[in-house]
């Protein structure tokens, strides 16, 4: 058994995430919910961008995206993902690997409809990460969109959640001198392996 106690302590490591994340949120300046989300394309190659986290629950981490971006198609194509949390005011991480699931059904349209009007049209109106003549391109897009689904718009198709579910959660935290505290909790079938690792 390996000796984990503070803010390490606790049988579920999406409980410590949270309890992680509930702290981050009184210390950090901006969107405490950031995650450095990972994937790779069709030819191996790495890609990484900032989203905003918007669940943690009892088995995966959930954030909302346009299926049609590139991020949404090299997690279609690979089924994986990975992210960094990272808060400085705490010097803290978590890193999670894992298998990627859609959310489309009442969570994902209950997320939608909490988001702001202009948040709500704004995704009928982005073709995420395809190429863009304008800014009044895109801002006569959403106007086109917002008269044609008006102050109720339903979720689109092509836009819902992405769940990471973990095979692998490390909790950091930084250390004098450099000696860093990392535990990794990795699945094995049903339970959780957890191993203290070397800074």
């Amino acid at each position: 058994m390996v000796d984990r106690s503070g803010i390490f302590a606790g049988e579920s490591p999406f409980a410590i995430a949270r309890a992680w994340l509930a702290e981050a949120d009184a210390s950090e300046p901006n969107d405490p919910n950031a995650i450095a989300l990972a994937t790779v394309d069709s030819l191996g190659m790495p890609n990484v961008r900032m989203v905003l986290l918007k669940e943690i629950e009892d088995g995966g981490f959930v954030f909302y995206t346009n299926y049609e971006s590139a991020k949404g198609e090299e997690i279609a194509a690979s089924g994986k993902a990975a992210f960094v949390m990272h808060w400085k005011s705490l010097r803290r991480q978590i890193r999670v690997r894992g298998e990627v699931t859609r959310e489309e059904g009442p969570q994902a349209d209950a997320y939608y409809a909490s988001r702001s009007l202009q948040s709500r049209l704004g995704a009928w109106a982005s073709k995420q990460s395809r190429p863009l003549s304008s800014r009044t391109a895109l801002v006569a897009e959403v106007a086109r969109q917002t008269a044609r689904h008006g102050a109720a718009p339903a979720r689109p198709p092509f836009w819902g959640g992405l769940r990471i579910v973990p095979q692998e959660i490390e909790f950091w935290a930084d250390g004098a001198f450099r000696l860093h505290d990392r535990f990794r909790w990795r699945r094995d079938g049903e339970d959780w392996v957890i191993d203290r690792l070397n800074p």
